[in-house]
């Protein structure tokens, strides 16, 4: 009994580790679903695609997108959510973070995902979730971040799509690539300026970002209710 009280300890402390508190002036990543990752193994009951493509690391995902991104020019992007639909405009400036979003719509990576943070008149952000199965996607994917790439004078004004940092301390702001935000706030958010990646704007669907927005949250800024990525696919 004293072995199972420890255990169940041990549990309920794990899981509150997940609903850290984050200021609203910053933009991280949520690194539970890479802790969690490390702890999945091979016998776990999880429906694996077909590997197509390398797995990605930190020494072979730049080169990896610049090939890519020549022969997937896709630009376009909808996000099916539970409360309708977002189509997403990516810029093609920004070469590896459009080419790293088409990727993972196309390999199903975002389905079944949530909005996990809502800040209502600040942002929205999703792809994430504690699912085993798209943490396994994740772990079939590879585990690598992003470069940031602010040349192009984007401005975080409402309706764009930003990339979150890495949760993982790095003086780079190197960028977490399975996650993203959008800006929800009518006047912007010009404090992220200049600190996270721009790679695309919200081209129909913004009242439903602001229905996402007006959900209620906990002290954490997590959804009351989940919030899901139904579905995203590649629109013409």
């Amino acid at each position: 009994m004293r072995y199972l009280w420890l255990i169940c300890l041990f549990l309920f402390f794990s899981n509150c580790e997940d609903k850290k508190s984050k200021p609203k002036s910053t933009i991280q990543s949520v690194d539970s679903t890479q802790i969690n990752l490390q702890s999945l193994k091979k016998t776990d009951s999880i429906i694996e695609p077909q590997q197509q493509y390398p797995y990605l690391t930190e020494e072979n995902a730049m080169a990896f997108f610049d090939d890519y991104s020549k022969d997937n020019t896709e630009d376009k992007v909808r996000l099916t959510t539970d409360f309708g639909i977002i189509d997403i405009q990516l810029f093609d400036k920004v070469k590896y973070h459009k080419a790293n979003f088409i990727y993972l719509t196309k390999q199903k990576y975002f389905d079944n995902t949530q909005f996990y943070r809502v800040v209502k008149n600040f942002i929205i952000q999703g792809g994430s979730t504690d699912d085993p199965k798209v943490m396994g996607k994740r772990r079939n994917i590879g585990r690598y971040l992003l470069p940031p790439d602010t040349r192009h004078n984007y401005k975080h004004v409402r309706g764009v799509v930003s990339m979150p940092s890495s949760e993982i301390e790095n003086p780079h702001k190197l960028a977490s690539p399975y996650e993203f935000f959008i800006v929800q706030n009518h006047n912007g958010a010009h404090h992220l300026d200049g600190n996270y990646t721009i790679f695309g704007k919200v081209i129909n669907g913004m009242d439903v970002v602001d229905r996402i927005a007006n959900q209620k949250t906990d002290d954490s800024e997590w959804p009351l209710q989940n919030i899901y990525i139904k579905k995203a696919e590649i629109i013409e």
